[in-house]
């Protein structure tokens, strides 16, 4: 005799005598439900309960009442990730400064004493760039940071590719790095909410040393301002100088003649010949704002 796999075998049994008393098959192998079992009768002087009457199918009665499931807790919606951090500075997005937002034409002209700005001063030796730069960052009304290209060209020590002793692919390498380096302080800064002023000799008619690396690594925004006094005033600026920061009265008239070139460029051009720094810091604020209303294309 076989039975199912998997169920338990009856107990066996003596010939002549049936299944063992207190095994059931039922017990045993699972079937169909057999309904409910039948009621006690009602004690005496108690009223008798209508029956409901069994379901059709068995198992498809109404289900006994189950409190409703308690709500989900809410989840919070998971946090952005923290921005790249350095000490409690955030970092810089790596997306360029972009233009200054235009005022509506009802506003009054803004005020560039007190806008985030990134500004890029050009200008041959002894033009005044360094000098006008530090005081129209020590004068604003908001922090501004000033970043010289020469002073970052010199944190090299051993190894300072001079350009006055020849421009090279080495002066050139130290140039670009430096230019890199100024930069990503400027945005650095930017991000932080500190105004900085950037200068630089700029050349119009050298890619290599042009205004298309600082724009790209600034950034659209940046607003570049010529300074441009006449050759005297450079000369006799660039006599005042000593160490290497000093040129030869021909490199100083080659570069100041390179330089005109910027005129008829769009860029605004200062002429500070007749002007101290406060005066030109002062006029610099004056460009600046209508460069912030009205952006040059460059």
């Amino acid at each position: 005799m076989q039975h199912p796999v998997g169920s338990p075998l009856p107990p066996p049994h003596q010939p002549g005598h049936g299944p063992a008393l207190g095994w059931s098959p039922a017990a045993h192998h699972p079937g169909p439900p057999q309904g409910p079992a039948p009621l006690p009768p009602p004690a005496p002087g108690y009223p008798v309960a209508p029956r409901q009457a069994p379901s059709p199918h068995p198992g498809s009665g109404p289900a006994p009442h189950q409190p409703p499931p308690a709500p989900a807790p809410h989840q919070p919606a998971p946090a952005a990730p923290a921005p790249d951090t350095t000490g409690h500075v955030p970092l810089p997005p790596g997306g360029p400064v972009a233009v200054p937002s235009v005022p509506p034409a009802t506003a009054a002209a803004p005020d560039p004493t007190t806008t985030t700005l990134a500004v890029l001063l050009i200008g041959p030796a002894g033009a005044g760039k360094t000098s006008v730069a530090k005081y129209w960052a020590d004068h604003r009304r908001v922090p501004t940071a000033h970043i010289s290209l020469d002073d970052v060209r010199e944190w090299v020590r051993s190894g300072f590719a001079d350009p006055q002793t020849g421009w090279n692919e080495h002066s050139e390498a130290q140039y670009r790095l430096a230019r890199r380096t100024c930069g990503f302080s400027a945005r650095n800064f930017l991000a932080n909410g500190i105004s900085c002023i950037l200068d630089d000799a700029v050349f119009p008619d050298r890619p290599v040393v042009g205004l298309g690396g600082w724009k790209r690594h600034v950034g659209p925004g940046l607003l570049p301002v010529v300074l441009l006094p006449g050759l005297d005033i450079v000369l006799e600026r660039n006599a005042e100088r000593s160490g290497n920061r000093r040129l030869t009265d021909e490199e100083v008239a080659r570069i100041h003649g390179r330089m005109a070139g910027w005129y008829g460029s769009g860029l605004p051009i200062i002429d500070n010949s007749q002007l101290d720094i406060p005066e030109t810091a002062h006029l610099l604020d004056e460009v600046l704002s209508r460069s912030i209303a009205s952006p040059p294309n460059w």
